[in-house]
């Protein structure tokens, strides 16, 4: 019994090292120092037609820095409302919840709009953003976020540039 339990112990160690062995070896790999360099990137903006359309939106809503920047020191919010569509359907408790999941997971996809330091909440389709950022352009783009999501009829922000 002792042998089989030294065997063992002894075959964990070995299949400990040579995995340890075989991980250091790949990372040698040019290849391999890119795919770990391109992964831990921002997904949202390593995607070109994803990046395309998210500055498209930031366009459409007005959303650039130099904007966000003044309408926070005028009113200490941004508000912006999406297009009606004649055929909308009304908002609800339902709508709602599937907005905010829907908000939410596009937050923890960008590395740099985690959730832990943005609130999102939606009532009848009016989103409300309370929170830090790092930066002015990340206040446009979390608003644009939320006004592309399903049953977000308008967003009011007022997150605010966390100061280093």
């Amino acid at each position: 019994m002792r042998g089989f339990v030294k065997g063992l112990i002894l075959g964990i160690l070995l299949s400990a090292a040579g995995f340890w062995y075989a991980q250091m070896k790949s990372l040698e790999h040019p290849a391999s120092r890119e795919a770990v360099a391109a992964a831990h990137k921002d997904p949202i903006e390593s995607v070109p037609g994803i990046t395309n359309a998210i500055s498209m939106k930031l366009d459409a809503y007005e959303l650039g820095t130099g904007q966000i920047k003044t309408e926070l020191k005028q009113r200490g919010e941004i508000i912006r409302r999406k297009p009606r569509d004649i055929g909308e359907s009304a908002a609800g408790p339902d709508s709602d919840n599937r907005a905010l999941a829907e908000i939410n997971a596009q937050f923890l996809a960008d590395a740099r709009l985690s959730s832990w330091h943005i609130s999102a909440s939606c009532a009848h389709g009016h989103v409300t953003l309370n929170g830090t950022v790092t930066s002015a352009d990340d206040i446009g783009k979390a608003v644009a976020i939320a006004l592309a999501s399903d049953g977000v009829r308008d967003v009011t922000s007022t997150l605010q540039v966390k100061s280093n």
